[in-house]
């Protein structure tokens, strides 16, 4: 009993400790979530389920890389330097990472409708999607609570995964809706992805270059 007391009360005070617990604990719901697209993928010959599935399955490692990694280096006589790599190496693999999104987003532009879905499926994603995008949103701006650099980092990728549960939720819908092979959704596909895409990158992009300037300035 007095473990779960404690346990309780580091996770309400201690904000590094909420967020690297819970970042460990959604590994396993997003890699059913990997391993669902890769089912539909392998099941229905569906390239953007497929590429889904690849994303969030390198997304995981790249989180329990993050977690394991600062669990390990925690109260190391060198912890700023060995935090610091890890967050250049996590901050390069997430750029190459969301650079392949480009492959999906292209088929959501292209409209390549893969599987034929029924409304409880998309309503699902959407229920899951919006309560995604509020913690992220909110755990974001929350982020500058933390000095750890690997925390923040977490954070972040939180956010990216958010966003791009969004291009997932909307290649639902449109399995889902379209009743015909017309492109009436080209124009809106086109700019809501091209949007995600580029906020997916700049923050890519912002994560890198604050990993690439600890280095040079040695903090």
């Amino acid at each position: 009993m007095n473990s779960i007391k404690q346990f309780l009360g580091r996770w309400k005070n201690d904000f590094d400790f909420k967020t690297l617990t819970a970042s460990f604990n959604s590994l396993a719901v997003t890699v059913l979530f990997a391993l669902y697209n890769g089912f539909l993928g392998v099941y229905h010959a569906s390239l953007w389920h497929g590429t889904i599935c690849v994303y969030y399955l390198i997304l995981s490692a790249l989180r329990g890389l993050i977690v394991l990694s600062e669990k390990r280096i925690a109260g190391s006589a060198r912890e700023a330097e060995a935090r610091r790599r890890v967050y250049v190496i996590s901050a390069v693999m997430l750029f190459i990472l969301n650079v392949s999104l480009v492959v999906p987003v292209s088929l959501l532009v292209l409209l390549q409708k893969p599987v034929a879905l029924s409304l409880i499926p998309a309503i699902a994603m959407a229920t899951y999607t919006t309560y995604k995008i509020v913690m992220a949103s909110v755990n974001l701006k929350r982020r500058t609570r933390s000095e750890n650099r690997l925390v923040r980092l977490l954070r972040m990728i939180n956010f990216i995964d958010a966003l791009v549960s969004i291009l997932t939720l909307q290649n639902t819908l449109i399995m889902v809706n379209m009743k015909d092979e017309s492109n009436r959704m080209l124009s809106l596909t086109a700019v809501t992805s091209a949007a995600i895409m580029l906020a997916v990158l700049a923050l890519s992009i912002a994560a890198l270059r604050k990993g690439i300037m600890s280095l040079k300035r040695k903090e």
